[in-house]
């Protein structure tokens, strides 16, 4: 427990993947924000501007960059991603941890509780060298085996003493295979098994007391307990041991079969062997049983046993038999693991169970695959010595823990690099995190599923460790980042494909609020450069950031997936950003240019109206904004006070700030899907429609509204002003829809690799 802990408290877990994202777009724009604005700062004052002004200039142009509302959007996004997650039986208690499950490449899965039920049945007992079915029906009609062999007496003796699990109190009239049980499940399986087979378990464990015992742990796999004799005409010490069969076998020199003693030999050894794989094959969890009557005149009674440090023998011991417990898989696994396969995802079992059980249930689950062989089925198919055969060749592998102990990160690595289909069995919770720190060498963002404590230094060490809600320990739901409340593998098929949508709902959001820094950013560009009256100003811009684009940029969260979104391959975490140069270019580079011709033909035909052709806009910016110049002539010669000028120009910044929110719809529509046509998406997503709705009626309500004049220099528009707009909206779409069109068309291509964000 201490070495757990320890191994699951020194862990460094490192950024999540969207953190990375947003730390590398907040560098980028940060980047093009600094620039242009030291870039203008430097032009403003070659120009000969004051340097005050161009200061102004610079803070302008660094607030027309920054993207404000940004914030807000990532947080809701997430946090209405993990809501709905909730609701579909996922609980996040990490709010970044939501996106990471949609990066995953892999999945690394506990075994025992995750992909099976963690419902122990004893189905099958090996003693007097004989494979025997056992009886798990009720009312005990099914298959019956003598129960009065010697074999059968000493097995049952050995799994009803080496055992902690109790049933509940208050269960008298609850069928036996139906109690609850307080214990191990395989424990709850061999005492439901006793309880069926022998009656009162209990008093037979109050006849032979307990006075030592060594608990199972992970590195010895075995579990020891010593008990006083019920034989009162020579009351003796009886040590009684369970565990992995390998490990009892390796401690015992004897064997009992049919009553007599016998001398552990090859011939008995092979025996057990052949035993232990044909029910491994089955899928069946096989524990070895073994005992040994201490001597009377070493051990009396009274003998002070220590099990720290032991003071009795462990080796020398009498071998009794084998008993295996099937662990069905979960109903909805086999469909879980081909949708995480179809997705790209590589799913690799890692279990403490023997490799022959390990094996049989990854096939059962689909880890395996039908006809994939592993180097073991290839030698034999071949029947030439596994040395010979090239592991390449194997699509599939099962490595046993001693094997992983023994291989270095470059062998390890080459493993997870040619093998598709991995089991990892007999691994150790150091081995857990090895394999899973080996995955994550190989560049793939991995997500670890277990219910056990000696699965907690994996699940801390994943970039997302998702843990079991109901039969899940203390220890790995609070190492984890996800829980599963239903305990069922197949949700985490959920997680991902909502962790993928939100990836690609934020680059929309993200994609839709950088596309109006242009139509921001170039008025001041225009001010320096062509000396024209300011198009649209400070405030003004912070009136879009924070106030039209910022339900528009949430409701693209609430946008359902797409057609391909389980189809694809997990996300490369090294060249496909959040942000990417094709996104910018997108933003910043196309649709941006169009919106901001918009703006500009609205301030041009707002200008002309009043008397102010382009040409004599231009080069007349000193004499605009001079207080001492009352009688500024226009195009048609009439005068113009400062103060009528300022109104002016302030009705201008009114109107580009609409033409930007009317541009804005045609926008958010595109935005709402990367690859799909508007008719297959669909205008289905309400939370849009609203927020359409809501950036006009907040425009109307900004431009209109008596006093803002004052407040945020907001003056009322006439209608007309608000439709020059619309033509380049409607360009905006068609220009988009056309584009999907032809990257629907030709997948791939050109325009694919130029264009796809």
């Amino acid at each position: 427990m201490g070495r757990i802990a320890g191994l699951a408290s020194g862990l460094d877990t490192g950024e999540t993947p969207i953190a990375k994202e947003i730390h590398h777009f907040i560098h980028l724009i940060t980047g093009v924000a600094v620039f242009l604005g030291v870039t203008f700062f430097i032009i403003a004052f070659i120009l000969g501007y004051h340097w005050l002004d161009a200061v102004i200039f610079l803070i302008g142009i660094i607030v027309a960059n920054v993207p404000e509302g940004l914030l807000a959007t990532v947080t809701v996004c997430l946090t209405l991603t993990a809501k709905r997650m909730a609701s579909k039986n996922c609980l996040v208690k990490n709010l970044e941890a939501v996106e990471t499950l949609g990066s995953t490449s892999t999945i690394c899965s506990d075994k025992t509780g995750t992909l099976t039920q963690n419902r122990m049945t004893v189905a099958h007992m090996w003693f007097d060298n004989q494979i025997i079915e056992a009886d798990t029906t009720e009312d005990q009609s099914g298959v019956q085996y003598d129960r009065t062999s010697p074999g059968f007496k000493a097995l049952s003796r050995i799994a009803t003493l080496c055992n902690r699990a109790e049933f509940k109190g208050g269960q008298d009239n609850v069928p036996i295979l139906k109690r609850e049980v307080n214990g191990d499940a395989s424990e709850a399986a061999l005492l439901k098994c006793m309880e069926l087979a022998l009656g009162d378990v209990m008093s037979i464990r109050k006849k032979n007391k307990k006075v030592c015992e060594i608990p199972f742990n992970s590195t010895n796999k075995y579990q020891v307990s010593i008990h006083e004799t019920e034989d009162s005409s020579d009351p003796r010490h009886l040590m009684v041991m369970k565990g992995a069969p390998e490990r009892i076998l390796e401690r015992c020199t004897t064997i009992f079969i049919c009553g007599k003693e016998k001398v552990l030999d090859e011939e008995m050894k092979e025996a057990f062997n052949n035993a232990y794989l044909e029910l491994g094959g089955l899928g069946e969890r096989v524990l070895g049983f073994c005992d040994y009557l201490l001597p009377s005149d070493k051990f009396p009674l009274g003998f002070k046993f220590n099990s720290d440090d032991p003071n009795f023998p462990i080796d020398g011991l009498r071998f009794v038999g084998l008993m295996s417990m099937i662990d069905p898989p979960r109903a909805a696994v086999p469909d879980a693991v081909a949708k995480c396969r179809s997705a790209g995802i590589k799913v690799i079992m890692v279990t403490g169970d023997h490799p022959i059980t390990a094996k049989a249930i990854a096939k059962s689950v689909g880890i395996i695959s039908e006809g994939n062989e592993t180097v073991e089925d290839i030698a034999q198919r071949l029947n030439i010595p596994v040395s010979e055969v090239n592991p390449r060749e194997a699509k599939a592998a099962v490595i046993h823990g001693s094997d992983l102990r023994d291989l270095s990160s470059e062998q390890l690595d080459e493993i997870l690099r040619y093998h598709t289909e991995i089991v990892f069995a007999r691994t150790s919770p150091q081995q857990k995190l090895i394999i899973v720190e080996g995955c994550q060498r190989m560049g793939a963002i991995v997500a670890v599923t277990g219910d056990g404590v000696n699965d907690s230094p994996a699940l801390k060490k994943a970039d997302i460790g998702v843990a079991m809600g109901i039969a899940g320990s203390d220890v790995s739901k609070q190492a984890a980042d996800m829980i599963l409340l239903d305990d069922n593998f197949a949700s985490i098929v959920t997680g991902v494909e909502e962790g993928r949508l939100i990836f690609d709902n934020l680059k929309k959001s993200i994609a839709y609020t950088l596309t109006s820094n242009i139509p921001e950013i170039s008025p001041f560009l225009a001010f320096i450069l062509c000396d024209i009256p300011l198009p649209l100003g400070t405030v003004t811009i912070l009136c879009i950031d924070l106030g039209t684009d910022m339900v528009p940029a949430i409701s693209l969260a609430y946008e359902e997936a797409e057609s391909d979104i389980m189809k694809r391959r997990p996300r490369n975490p090294f060249n496909d950003k959040l942000v990417n140069e094709r996104l910018i270019s997108m933003a910043y580079g196309q649709i941006g240019m169009i919106q901001a011709a918009a703006g500009f033909f609205v301030y041009f035909v707002i200008m002309a109206e009043n008397g102010f052709l382009p040409s004599k806009l231009f080069g007349i910016r000193k004499q605009w904004d001079s207080k001492a110049i009352n009688d500024l002539t226009d195009s048609y010669g009439q005068e113009w006070t400062y103060r009528d000028r300022k109104t002016l120009e302030y009705t201008c910044h009114t109107a580009f700030f609409v033409s930007i929110v009317v541009v804005q719809w045609a926008d958010l529509i595109i935005c709402k899907t990367r690859r799909n046509s508007l008719i297959h998406q669909g205008m289905r997503n309400w939370a849009l429609n609203f927020g359409l709705v809501f950036e006009t009626a907040l425009a109307a309500f900004l431009s209109y509204t008596p006093g803002m004049d004052k407040g945020l220099r907001m003056f009322p528009l006439k209608f007309l002003w608000w439709l020059p707009a619309i033509p380049f909206m409607l360009a905006i779409f068609i220009y988009d829809e056309t584009r999907r069109f032809y990257l629907r068309r030709n997948p791939g291509g050109w325009l694919e690799q130029e264009t796809y964000y």
